[in-house]
Protein backbone atom coordinates (compact mmCIF):
# COMPACT_ATOMS: atom_id res chain seq x y z
CA UNK A 1 0.00 0.00 0.00
CA UNK A 2 1.42 3.37 -1.00
CA UNK A 3 2.34 5.88 1.72
CA UNK A 4 0.00 8.80 2.19
CA UNK A 5 1.05 11.64 -0.11
CA UNK A 6 1.94 14.98 1.37
CA UNK A 7 0.16 16.73 -1.49
CA UNK A 8 -2.84 14.42 -1.58
CA UNK A 9 -6.11 16.33 -1.83
CA UNK A 10 -7.76 13.61 0.26
CA UNK A 11 -7.83 13.81 4.04
CA UNK A 12 -4.81 12.05 5.56
CA UNK A 13 -3.53 11.44 9.06
CA UNK A 14 -2.56 14.70 10.71
CA UNK A 15 -5.22 16.76 8.96
CA UNK A 16 -7.30 17.02 12.13
CA UNK A 17 -5.97 20.56 12.62
CA UNK A 18 -7.61 21.53 9.33
CA UNK A 19 -11.01 21.66 11.05
CA UNK A 20 -9.88 24.61 13.19
CA UNK A 21 -8.79 26.47 10.04
CA UNK A 22 -12.13 26.22 8.27
CA UNK A 23 -14.06 29.50 8.04
CA UNK A 24 -17.53 29.52 9.58
CA UNK A 25 -19.05 32.42 7.64
CA UNK A 26 -19.31 33.18 3.94
CA UNK A 27 -17.50 36.51 4.34
CA UNK A 28 -14.43 34.68 5.70
CA UNK A 29 -14.38 32.13 2.87
CA UNK A 30 -11.56 32.96 0.46
CA UNK A 31 -11.78 32.17 -3.25
CA UNK A 32 -14.54 30.65 -5.42
CA UNK A 33 -15.94 34.15 -6.03
CA UNK A 34 -18.72 33.09 -8.40
CA UNK A 35 -19.92 30.30 -6.11
CA UNK A 36 -19.83 32.60 -3.07
CA UNK A 37 -21.86 35.31 -4.81
CA UNK A 38 -24.49 32.83 -5.98
CA UNK A 39 -24.82 31.13 -2.60
CA UNK A 40 -25.05 34.51 -0.85
CA UNK A 41 -28.06 35.38 -3.00
CA UNK A 42 -29.73 31.99 -2.51
CA UNK A 43 -29.22 32.11 1.26
CA UNK A 44 -30.55 35.67 1.53
CA UNK A 45 -33.60 34.80 -0.57
CA UNK A 46 -34.38 31.75 1.55
CA UNK A 47 -34.11 33.79 4.74
CA UNK A 48 -36.35 36.50 3.29
CA UNK A 49 -39.00 33.91 2.43
CA UNK A 50 -38.61 32.17 5.76
CA UNK A 51 -38.23 28.83 3.96
CA UNK A 52 -35.60 26.16 3.82
CA UNK A 53 -32.98 26.66 1.15
CA UNK A 54 -33.27 24.56 -2.01
CA UNK A 55 -31.23 21.36 -2.11
CA UNK A 56 -27.60 22.03 -3.09
CA UNK A 57 -25.17 19.90 -5.08
CA UNK A 58 -21.49 20.84 -4.70
CA UNK A 59 -19.07 19.17 -7.10
CA UNK A 60 -15.37 19.39 -7.83
CA UNK A 61 -12.05 17.72 -7.00
CA UNK A 62 -11.38 16.82 -3.35
CA UNK A 63 -9.92 19.37 -0.95
CA UNK A 64 -11.53 22.48 -2.46
CA UNK A 65 -13.93 23.24 0.40
CA UNK A 66 -17.22 21.45 -0.27
CA UNK A 67 -17.64 20.35 3.35
CA UNK A 68 -16.66 23.82 4.55
CA UNK A 69 -19.27 25.44 2.29
CA UNK A 70 -21.94 23.06 3.57
CA UNK A 71 -21.16 24.09 7.15
CA UNK A 72 -21.18 27.76 6.17
CA UNK A 73 -24.59 27.42 4.51
CA UNK A 74 -26.00 25.90 7.69
CA UNK A 75 -24.43 28.66 9.81
CA UNK A 76 -25.74 31.41 7.53
CA UNK A 77 -29.23 29.89 7.69
CA UNK A 78 -28.95 29.66 11.49
CA UNK A 79 -29.55 25.91 11.41
CA UNK A 80 -27.67 22.83 12.59
CA UNK A 81 -26.01 20.46 10.16
CA UNK A 82 -25.89 16.68 10.22
CA UNK A 83 -23.07 15.04 8.29
CA UNK A 84 -22.77 11.59 6.77
CA UNK A 85 -21.42 10.01 3.58
CA UNK A 86 -22.79 7.92 0.76
CA UNK A 87 -20.90 4.72 1.64
CA UNK A 88 -22.00 4.99 5.29
CA UNK A 89 -25.70 4.72 4.36
CA UNK A 90 -25.90 1.04 3.47
CA UNK A 91 -29.63 0.31 3.75
CA UNK A 92 -32.85 2.26 3.12
CA UNK A 93 -33.59 1.97 6.83
CA UNK A 94 -30.41 3.86 7.66
CA UNK A 95 -31.50 6.82 5.54
CA UNK A 96 -35.07 6.66 6.85
CA UNK A 97 -33.73 6.89 10.42
CA UNK A 98 -31.60 9.93 9.56
CA UNK A 99 -34.40 11.73 7.71
CA UNK A 100 -37.08 11.04 10.33
CA UNK A 101 -34.88 12.61 13.02
CA UNK A 102 -34.34 15.88 11.16
CA UNK A 103 -35.93 19.03 12.51
CA UNK A 104 -37.50 21.78 10.40
CA UNK A 105 -34.92 23.71 8.41
CA UNK A 106 -32.00 21.47 9.33
CA UNK A 107 -29.22 20.77 6.83
CA UNK A 108 -28.28 17.21 5.92
CA UNK A 109 -24.85 16.91 4.31
CA UNK A 110 -24.00 13.74 2.38
CA UNK A 111 -20.41 13.54 1.20
CA UNK A 112 -19.57 11.40 -1.85
CA UNK A 113 -23.27 11.25 -2.63
CA UNK A 114 -22.58 9.53 -5.95
CA UNK A 115 -21.73 6.39 -3.93
CA UNK A 116 -25.23 6.00 -2.52
CA UNK A 117 -26.74 2.56 -2.96
CA UNK A 118 -29.49 2.63 -5.61
CA UNK A 119 -32.10 1.25 -3.22
CA UNK A 120 -31.18 4.03 -0.77
CA UNK A 121 -31.27 6.60 -3.55
CA UNK A 122 -34.87 5.73 -4.40
CA UNK A 123 -35.91 6.59 -0.83
CA UNK A 124 -34.29 9.98 -1.36
CA UNK A 125 -36.50 10.99 -4.31
CA UNK A 126 -39.80 11.61 -2.46
CA UNK A 127 -37.88 12.92 0.57
CA UNK A 128 -36.27 15.66 -1.53
CA UNK A 129 -39.31 16.47 -3.63
CA UNK A 130 -42.33 16.03 -1.33
CA UNK A 131 -40.68 15.72 2.11
CA UNK A 132 -42.13 12.25 2.61
CA UNK A 133 -40.65 8.77 2.91
CA UNK A 134 -42.31 5.44 2.29
CA UNK A 135 -41.46 2.70 4.77
CA UNK A 136 -42.39 -0.94 4.10
CA UNK A 137 -43.56 -2.74 7.25
CA UNK A 138 -43.66 -6.51 7.31
CA UNK A 139 -42.89 -9.04 4.59
CA UNK A 140 -44.76 -11.02 2.01
CA UNK A 141 -48.56 -10.71 1.63
CA UNK A 142 -48.82 -8.95 5.00
CA UNK A 143 -46.43 -6.18 4.03
CA UNK A 144 -47.81 -2.67 3.92
CA UNK A 145 -46.42 0.76 3.13
CA UNK A 146 -46.39 3.56 5.67
CA UNK A 147 -45.95 7.12 4.40
CA UNK A 148 -44.25 9.48 6.85
CA UNK A 149 -44.20 13.24 6.49
CA UNK A 150 -40.86 14.97 6.98
CA UNK A 151 -40.22 18.55 8.06
CA UNK A 152 -38.74 20.76 5.32
CA UNK A 153 -34.96 20.35 5.22
CA UNK A 154 -32.03 21.18 2.96
CA UNK A 155 -29.95 18.39 1.49
CA UNK A 156 -26.40 19.32 0.51
CA UNK A 157 -24.65 16.69 -1.54
CA UNK A 158 -20.94 16.74 -2.32
CA UNK A 159 -19.33 14.73 -5.08
CA UNK A 160 -16.01 14.47 -6.84
CA UNK A 161 -17.64 12.64 -9.76
CA UNK A 162 -20.93 14.32 -10.71
CA UNK A 163 -21.15 12.23 -13.87
CA UNK A 164 -21.86 9.16 -11.73
CA UNK A 165 -25.02 10.68 -10.24
CA UNK A 166 -28.21 9.33 -11.74
CA UNK A 167 -30.33 11.84 -13.64
CA UNK A 168 -33.36 11.53 -11.28
CA UNK A 169 -31.18 12.40 -8.27
CA UNK A 170 -29.23 15.17 -9.98
CA UNK A 171 -32.41 16.81 -11.28
CA UNK A 172 -33.82 17.13 -7.77
CA UNK A 173 -31.11 19.56 -6.71
CA UNK A 174 -32.31 23.12 -7.20
CA UNK A 175 -28.80 24.56 -6.85
CA UNK A 176 -25.82 23.03 -8.63
CA UNK A 177 -22.41 24.62 -8.08
CA UNK A 178 -19.00 23.39 -9.20
CA UNK A 179 -15.83 24.36 -7.33
CA UNK A 180 -12.70 24.93 -9.41
CA UNK A 181 -9.02 24.86 -8.51
CA UNK A 182 -7.94 28.03 -6.67
CA UNK A 183 -5.82 30.84 -8.03
CA UNK A 184 -2.39 31.35 -6.45
CA UNK A 185 -3.38 34.73 -4.99
CA UNK A 186 -6.37 33.19 -3.20
CA UNK A 187 -4.20 30.37 -1.88
CA UNK A 188 -1.67 32.92 -0.61
CA UNK A 189 -4.42 34.64 1.38
CA UNK A 190 -5.55 31.28 2.77
CA UNK A 191 -2.00 30.43 3.83
CA UNK A 192 -1.54 33.82 5.53
CA UNK A 193 -4.88 33.40 7.34
CA UNK A 194 -4.02 29.84 8.44
CA UNK A 195 -0.56 30.91 9.59
CA UNK A 196 -2.08 33.60 11.81
CA UNK A 197 -4.42 31.04 13.39
CA UNK A 198 -1.62 28.50 13.93
CA UNK A 199 0.86 31.10 15.17
CA UNK A 200 3.28 30.59 12.27
CA UNK A 201 5.34 33.49 10.93
CA UNK A 202 5.23 33.70 7.14
CA UNK A 203 5.97 36.61 4.84
CA UNK A 204 4.09 37.25 1.62
CA UNK A 205 6.80 35.83 -0.66
CA UNK A 206 6.94 32.64 1.43
CA UNK A 207 3.17 32.27 1.27
CA UNK A 208 3.22 32.79 -2.49
CA UNK A 209 5.87 30.11 -2.98
CA UNK A 210 3.85 27.60 -0.95
CA UNK A 211 0.71 28.59 -2.86
CA UNK A 212 2.47 28.06 -6.19
CA UNK A 213 3.16 24.43 -5.30
CA UNK A 214 -0.19 23.67 -3.62
CA UNK A 215 -1.93 22.25 -6.71
CA UNK A 216 -4.69 24.86 -6.50
CA UNK A 217 -6.05 23.14 -3.38
CA UNK A 218 -6.49 24.75 0.08
CA UNK A 219 -6.16 21.41 1.88
CA UNK A 220 -2.75 20.87 0.29
CA UNK A 221 -1.74 24.47 1.01
CA UNK A 222 -2.51 24.13 4.72
CA UNK A 223 -0.66 20.83 4.92
CA UNK A 224 2.41 22.23 3.16
CA UNK A 225 2.34 25.25 5.46
CA UNK A 226 2.67 22.99 8.50
CA UNK A 227 5.49 20.96 6.97
CA UNK A 228 7.42 24.02 5.81
CA UNK A 229 7.03 25.53 9.28
CA UNK A 230 8.77 22.42 10.66
CA UNK A 231 11.76 23.10 8.42
CA UNK A 232 11.71 26.78 9.35
CA UNK A 233 11.75 25.91 13.04
CA UNK A 234 14.68 23.49 12.78
CA UNK A 235 16.70 24.97 9.91
CA UNK A 236 15.95 28.67 10.47
CA UNK A 237 14.50 31.12 12.94
CA UNK A 238 10.94 29.79 12.71
CA UNK A 239 9.72 32.25 10.09
CA UNK A 240 8.89 31.22 6.52
CA UNK A 241 10.52 33.27 3.78
CA UNK A 242 10.69 32.63 0.05
CA UNK A 243 14.10 30.99 0.46
CA UNK A 244 12.96 28.80 3.36
CA UNK A 245 9.81 27.72 1.51
CA UNK A 246 11.87 26.81 -1.56
CA UNK A 247 14.38 24.87 0.56
CA UNK A 248 11.73 22.91 2.43
CA UNK A 249 9.63 22.07 -0.63
CA UNK A 250 12.76 21.05 -2.53
CA UNK A 251 13.67 18.64 0.29
CA UNK A 252 10.11 17.29 0.11
CA UNK A 253 10.61 16.79 -3.67
CA UNK A 254 7.62 18.92 -4.57
CA UNK A 255 8.54 20.75 -7.75
CA UNK A 256 7.53 24.19 -9.02
CA UNK A 257 4.26 22.84 -10.42
CA UNK A 258 3.32 21.05 -7.21
CA UNK A 259 4.06 17.59 -8.62
CA UNK A 260 5.49 14.91 -6.36
CA UNK A 261 7.09 11.54 -7.07
CA UNK A 262 3.75 9.85 -7.74
CA UNK A 263 2.75 12.41 -10.37
CA UNK A 264 6.15 12.15 -12.03
CA UNK A 265 5.97 8.36 -11.92
CA UNK A 266 2.65 8.46 -13.81
CA UNK A 267 4.09 10.79 -16.44
CA UNK A 268 7.27 8.74 -16.74
CA UNK A 269 5.24 5.55 -17.13
CA UNK A 270 3.35 7.07 -20.05
CA UNK A 271 6.50 8.47 -21.65
CA UNK A 272 9.02 5.68 -21.00
CA UNK A 273 6.99 2.49 -20.72
CA UNK A 274 4.33 3.31 -23.28
CA UNK A 275 6.15 5.59 -25.69
CA UNK A 276 4.14 8.66 -24.75
CA UNK A 277 0.80 6.91 -25.12
CA UNK A 278 -1.96 6.37 -25.78
CA UNK A 279 -2.31 4.02 -22.82
CA UNK A 280 -5.54 2.73 -21.27
CA UNK A 281 -6.57 3.52 -17.72
CA UNK A 282 -6.33 -0.06 -16.43
CA UNK A 283 -2.90 -0.55 -17.97
CA UNK A 284 -1.62 2.74 -16.55
CA UNK A 285 -3.06 1.97 -13.10
CA UNK A 286 -1.37 -1.43 -13.09
CA UNK A 287 1.94 0.11 -14.18
CA UNK A 288 2.02 2.51 -11.23
CA UNK A 289 0.29 0.15 -8.74
CA UNK A 290 -2.75 2.37 -8.16
CA UNK A 291 -6.50 1.86 -8.31
CA UNK A 292 -8.38 3.04 -11.39
CA UNK A 293 -10.55 5.40 -9.35
CA UNK A 294 -7.50 6.88 -7.62
CA UNK A 295 -5.96 7.71 -10.99
CA UNK A 296 -9.14 9.38 -12.30
CA UNK A 297 -10.16 11.16 -9.07
CA UNK A 298 -6.87 12.18 -7.47
CA UNK A 299 -4.07 12.41 -10.03
CA UNK A 300 -5.59 13.11 -13.42
CA UNK A 301 -7.59 16.30 -12.70
CA UNK A 302 -4.50 18.32 -11.83
CA UNK A 303 -2.32 16.81 -14.57
CA UNK A 304 -5.06 17.60 -17.07
CA UNK A 305 -5.35 21.14 -15.72
CA UNK A 306 -1.62 21.69 -16.21
CA UNK A 307 -1.78 20.25 -19.71
CA UNK A 308 0.68 17.43 -18.97
CA UNK A 309 -1.64 14.71 -20.26
CA UNK A 310 -4.53 14.43 -22.66
CA UNK A 311 -7.41 11.97 -22.57
CA UNK A 312 -8.35 10.48 -25.92
CA UNK A 313 -10.73 7.66 -26.93
CA UNK A 314 -7.68 5.38 -27.11
CA UNK A 315 -6.21 6.36 -23.73
CA UNK A 316 -3.90 8.85 -22.02
CA UNK A 317 -1.21 10.72 -23.93
CA UNK A 318 1.73 12.69 -22.51
CA UNK A 319 1.98 16.18 -23.98
CA UNK A 320 5.10 18.02 -25.09
CA UNK A 321 4.78 20.07 -21.89
CA UNK A 322 5.21 16.87 -19.84
CA UNK A 323 8.26 15.83 -21.88
CA UNK A 324 9.86 19.21 -21.30
CA UNK A 325 9.09 19.29 -17.60
CA UNK A 326 10.62 15.87 -16.97
CA UNK A 327 13.64 16.56 -19.17
CA UNK A 328 12.80 14.15 -21.97
CA UNK A 329 13.00 14.86 -25.68
CA UNK A 330 9.69 14.41 -27.40
CA UNK A 331 9.89 12.35 -30.61
CA UNK A 332 10.26 14.75 -33.51
CA UNK A 333 11.51 17.57 -31.26
CA UNK A 334 15.07 18.77 -30.70
CA UNK A 335 14.20 20.46 -27.39
CA UNK A 336 16.00 19.20 -24.30
CA UNK A 337 14.77 20.53 -20.95
CA UNK A 338 16.90 21.09 -17.85
CA UNK A 339 16.42 18.99 -14.73
CA UNK A 340 13.44 19.44 -12.44
CA UNK A 341 15.24 21.30 -9.70
CA UNK A 342 17.84 23.21 -11.79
Amino acid sequence: MREERLISSQLVAGDEAEVSLRPQRLEDYIGQKRVKENLSIFISAARERGNSMDHVLLSGPPGLGKTTLATIIANEMGKTIRKTSGPAIERPGDLAAILSNLEAGEVLFIDEIHRLNRSVEEIMYPAMEDFTIDIVIGKGPAARTLCLDLPPFTLIGATTRPGLLSSPLRDRFGINERLDFYEEEDLSQIIIRSASILGIKVDRSGAQEIARRSRGTPRVANRLLRRVSDFALVKGDGSISYEMAGLALGKLEIDQYGLDNVDRMILQAIIVKFGGGPVGLETLAAAVSEENDTITDVYEPYLLKLGFIQKTPRGRIATEHAYRHLGYTMPGSSFKAPGLFD
